[in-house]
């Protein structure tokens, strides 16, 4: 191990030896994060400070979670297995696959895709209770868009009861929506039919044993809140929690986050808000800069030695960059 630890300068040995507590690392493209994160689990091992399946590591694509697994292999000691590195969603199948029944899901679901949640609502589109949104000609035509507003409720941990019990406000305010004219009224019905479709499109998922992408995040999160006792399993098991490409977690997945950790908030996070892309789904600056928030404790390290591009490219990037000011990490 310590002839990996001399490869790494200040900054990520610093990283890689944090022992306990919340950490954020501030860490731009080629800054050697993964490999922070890899070393801080040898560390972690190698020190007795945890066994290889109680240090959780969390990425958002399997791509990265298959470097990450080839890194770890190559550096660990031979004899040490059962690794938990996942991207978020290959997490929450592993936990409902073993605790779905305790929140009364069938463990054998199936996960469907994009193409096959399209396909769902296409054979079902007469269920939904389409009025506002009835589309004239191409019958299909606003599906992909259903999916997209579905889903980034999941995103938000919006459940069918939190719309409907929404929309259902509403109605009972329908007096102060836009003076209670008619405007207010199609608002409310527009709502009401959204909250509605919802609603159906998550019962046909149940009742067919499906999930989609959204669900996993949602569902596990469920579990957490309602059963004290799975979660107690799980807060014992992952001693050490981190979590790649930070500001990319939305507000469920955050949530999922925090409430892993606790009491002991044994996590390290590592973002570059100029790397985000998913700010269209509620990604970003915002749950880094909610981090600070949450725990105001954190040490807070930056990466800024980059391995990967010239000094031209460096320069050109941070001038394109800094013109997201002062909505950037750095400035802020």
């Amino acid at each position: 191990m310590s002839e990996f630890l001399a490869q790494l300068n200040p900054n990520q040995l610093k990283a890689v030896t944090h022992d306990s507590g919340p950490l954020l690392i501030v860490a731009g493209a080629g800054t050697g994060k993964t490999t922070v994160l890899i070393n801080r689990l040898a560390y972690l091992v190698s020190e007795k400070k945890a066994k290889t399946d109680e240090v959780l590591i969390m990425t958002f694509t399997e791509k990265a979670t298959a470097e990450m697994e080839e890194r770890a292999d190559k550096i660990l000691p031979y004899g040490y297995f059962d690794l938990w590195i996942n991207t978020f969603h290959g997490f929450c199948e592993r936990v409902l696959r073993a605790e779905a029944l305790d929140i009364g899901l069938s463990p054998d679901f199936k996960v469907l895709n994009t193409t096959q949640a399209w396909l769902l609502i296409r054979n079902n589109l007469n269920n939904l209770g389409l009025d506002y949104y009835r589309p004239l000609g191409n019958p299909t035509k606003f599906i992909h868009e259903l999916i997209k507003h579905f889903s980034r409720l999941k995103d938000e941990a919006v459940s069918s009861q939190d719309y409907l019990d929404y929309a259902e406000n509403l109605v009972q305010d329908e007096d102060q929506m836009l003076s209670g004219g008619p405007e207010g009224k199609l608002e409310v019905e527009r709502v009401r039919e959204l909250a509605r479709a919802y609603h159906t499109y998550n019962q046909l998922l149940l009742d067919e044993k499906y999930l989609d992408f959204g669900d996993l995040i949602v569902y596990t999160l469920r579990l957490f809140q309602e059963r004290p006792n799975v979660l107690a399993k799980y807060r014992a098991q992952f001693k050490y929690v981190m979590v790649d490409e930070f500001q990319d977690t939305n507000w469920a997945q955050y949530e999922l986050v925090k409430i892993l950790v606790q009491p002991n908030n044994n996590l390290v996070v590592v973002g570059d808000d100029n790397q985000s892309i998913y700010k269209f789904r509620g990604a970003s600056l915002s749950n880094i800069m909610q981090f600070k928030d949450d725990y105001p404790q954190a040490q807070e390290i930056i990466l800024n030695d980059n391995y990967r591009s010239g000094q031209k490219i460096l320069d050109l990037a941070h001038t394109f960059i800094k013109n997201n000011d002062p909505n950037t990490l750095e400035a802020k």
